[in-house]
């Protein structure tokens, strides 16, 4: 058994609901939040991928996201920071103290798209940060970095409920770390900044978070939990999310890459993230509101 759950916060209309039965072939309706959120219940989907391509092409500007009933309301909730829990790419807002940010989102971006190895390009965009003073970093953190609506919403709530939450990214701890805390995320992985004497080397030291270790991340706290793999929900936005996506139950691309696009069980391009709280099934009167 399937469920598609159409998500457009203000905007979901009956009209919306009647061309969503007519698209899948039938189905039960039952809202979530009036104007908001809708279930449309399935019986068995032979190819469940295709059945959420003719609902996105038929409900311009409605998320759908088509999942089986079970498990449904997940128990691991894993997350990528940057351009999905916060707005921006910490490396390239950090580069601007520097006087370095076209140059290095440049690099980002390609990275992001899955042009160039994560490592090596990871490498290259510190290395430009040799020499930096590490008062920056607070200071960028402080006055550039937002989260991402819905965000705390969606972490603060799910942890009310009892899941578990891990902030995983190939950012760097000194972003990750305060930001894990103020979104309520339990764990945080992340890579380090070198740093002597008060100023960067233009290093890391350890291992890199990188695709694989995203995923690895993910499988150590499922299986550290007893969770199965239905029950997680990974969210991210880049081509190195990819493999943590695909390990998820439900692996969500948020306003995602192409190639990130490609391959997650659900693409969320209008709404923001609280809409991974009506794909649970929680309506708004049981959100976290502090």
């Amino acid at each position: 058994m399937f469920i598609a759950t159409l998500i457009a916060a203000g905007r979901l209309g009956d009209d919306d609901l009647a061309r969503a039965v007519e698209t899948a072939g039938g189905g039960e309706l039952r809202w979530i939040d009036p104007g908001d959120a809708a279930d449309l219940l399935l019986g068995p989907v032979d190819d469940w991928r295709s059945l959420r391509d003719r609902l996105e092409t038929a409900l311009p500007g409605i998320d759908v996201i088509l999942q089986p009933v079970e498990d449904r309301e997940k128990r691991l909730l894993v997350a990528d920071m940057d351009s999905t829990m916060i707005g921006q790419e910490c490396i390239d807002e950090l580069a601007d103290f520097a006087g370095k940010k076209a140059e290095i989102a440049a690099i980002t971006e390609r990275a992001m798209q899955g042009e160039l190895d994560f490592a090596e390009a990871l490498h290259q965009r510190v290395a430009a940060l040799n020499g930096l003073g590490v008062g920056c970093i607070d200071r960028c953190r402080i006055e550039r970095v937002t989260h991402n609506e819905g965000a705390r919403t969606l972490v603060q709530t799910m942890r009310r409920r009892g899941a578990a939450t891990l902030l995983v990214t190939g950012g760097f701890h000194d972003f990750a770390d305060p930001l894990g805390a103020e979104l309520g995320f339990e764990e945080v992985r992340a890579n380090y900044l070198e740093s002597i004497h008060g100023h960067l080397t233009g290093r890391v030291t350890g291992a890199i978070v990188d695709a694989a270790a995203k995923r690895q991340a993910l499988i150590e706290r499922r299986d550290e939990k007893g969770i199965p793999r239905g029950a997680v929900l990974a969210v991210g936005d880049g081509a190195n999310d990819g493999p943590m996506i695909d390990e998820a139950g439900l692996g969500v691309s948020y306003r995602g890459k192409p190639k990130l696009e490609a391959s997650a069980d659900a693409r969320l391009r209008h709404n923001d993230l609280t809409a991974l709280l009506w794909a649970q099934g929680i309506p708004k009167a049981e959100w976290a509101t502090d």
